[in-house]
């Protein structure tokens, strides 16, 4: 499986957001008075780039999401973005169980989540409204994993709902764009245009 290793703190410096939830990732941060002037090609794929840095996907997977988004009815950019949102992989992260998307991603790949009490070891799943994710159980005690649960307060979202008596979270609802956590750090129309061209 092609796995994306783009240097984490670059990427996250790049784009001025703390893309993978690392405390020093911006610790370099410098603003850049010389900056040169971006084409509407450069800031649309800079866009494109942002967001697949955002949810950790090569662009043959990115494509295909936006694909799909195209095809819905609805608007599309907004569409891709709640695609993308309920990945297995991304609400794992959302969670709190994982403290990056790539430790996320590697432990839905190792087996350690289930959804609806079935254990699911695809990243991509898409994970529909109603369903229920959890940590298996055996993996309970893990201190690490319980420490990110019960005190990782980065992502308190109102279509997540978290049962820390259950070691799980409910996707309540289909995520409304405003409501994304980078909300306004990403301007999705950009990618549209982008691919639309």
């Amino acid at each position: 499986m092609a796995t994306n290793r783009n240097p984490r703190f670059k990427t996250s410096r790049r784009f001025g957001l703390n893309i993978y939830g690392h405390p020093k990732a911006l610790k370099r941060q410098t603003a850049d008075a010389h900056q040169k002037k971006q084409s509407e090609y450069g800031m649309q794929l800079a866009e494109k780039q942002k967001v697949k840095a955002i949810y950790n996907l090569l662009e043959r997977q990115f494509y295909r999401y936006y694909d799909k988004a195209r095809r819905m009815s609805g608007v599309v950019g907004e569409n891709l973005l709640a695609l993308l949102e309920r990945r297995l992989d991304n609400i794992v992260y959302r969670a709190g169980f994982a403290r990056s998307i790539r430790q996320a991603r590697q432990m839905v790949n190792h087996g350690l989540i289930s959804v609806n009490g079935k254990k699911v070891d695809i990243p991509s799943y898409s994970v529909q409204p109603g369903q229920v994710v959890s940590l298996r159980e055996n993996y309970r005690s893990n201190e690490m994993f319980k420490q990110s649960f019960n005190e990782l307060k980065t992502f308190d979202l109102p279509y997540i709902e978290k049962s820390f008596d259950n070691w799980s979270v409910t996707l309540t609802r289909i995520p409304l764009r405003e409501e994304l956590p980078y909300k306004d750090e990403v301007n999705e129309t950009y990618i549209v245009e982008l691919y639309s061209k």
